[in-house]
């Protein structure tokens, strides 16, 4: 657990002490949701009803822009290589790795999210909702994301591959996060969709860090 707990604040003080990857996140989200209304009308009633699942997408696409360099930085300077011959199992290496990214990128994310929906003229009903979906959705995103950019370490072109592999995996994060938060909008409960997120989670939670596992061992050898 010791070095679990290492490697995890090792990789959250380098993901911040860069700041880069919190910062672009956030930015490109803003971004996307200032671009929007300049293709379907700057009208409040519009952007609010499109603003719960826009938010969502801006936030997945977000997430997609450093996944790439999840583990390559390490793979390029030999420190995956001394991490695979650690005391660490290399499944908790992954599920590391993977919940630094996310504490790193999603977690400032989260807290800009209600800034998102105001741009957007969401009405301040559908706040909990999607901050709560944010919270259940987003851990899931970056551990099958985590399974993309260790089966694309070391390939050109990784960030194209890592979208391609992992967004058709995420539509139902996608589905079930805008679902609950439109929920709240038309006064009906969202519960239904965030224990789905939830299950989503519990599900991707020990099955994803295998997988990553798997396909590092591959990469490594």
């Amino acid at each position: 657990m010791k070095a679990f707990t290492a490697l995890l604040l090792r990789d959250v003080q380098l993901a911040f002490r860069q700041g880069a990857d919190a910062a672009m996140a956030v930015l490109f989200s803003v971004m996307v949701v200032m671009l929007f209304p300049f293709g379907v009308g700057p009208e409040p009633e519009i952007l609010a009803g499109i603003a719960a699942g826009l938010v969502w997408v801006a936030a997945l696409l977000a997430s997609m822009l450093s996944l790439d360099r999840l583990f390559q930085a390490d793979y390029e300077d030999g420190t995956l290589d001394a991490l695979f011959m650690g005391p660490l199992p290399l499944f908790a290496v992954a599920l590391a790795k993977v919940l630094a990214h996310w504490i790193a990128t999603s977690v400032p994310l989260i807290v800009a999210t209600p800034l998102l929906a105001i741009l957007l003229n969401m009405p301040a009903s559908g706040f909990p909702s999607l901050v709560l979906s944010m919270a259940l959705g987003t851990p899931t995103i970056s551990l099958i994301g985590g399974i993309g950019a260790a089966l694309t370490l070391g390939a050109r072109r990784a960030g194209v591959l890592v979208a391609l592999l992992v967004l058709p995996l995420v539509i139902p994060v996608l589905i079930f996060g805008a679902a609950a938060v439109e929920a709240s909008l038309t006064g009906l409960s969202p519960r239904p969709h965030l224990l789905l997120l939830g299950a989503l989670l519990l599900a991707a939670l020990p099955l994803t860090p295998w997988a990553m596992a798997a396909a590092l061992r591959q990469a490594l050898a």
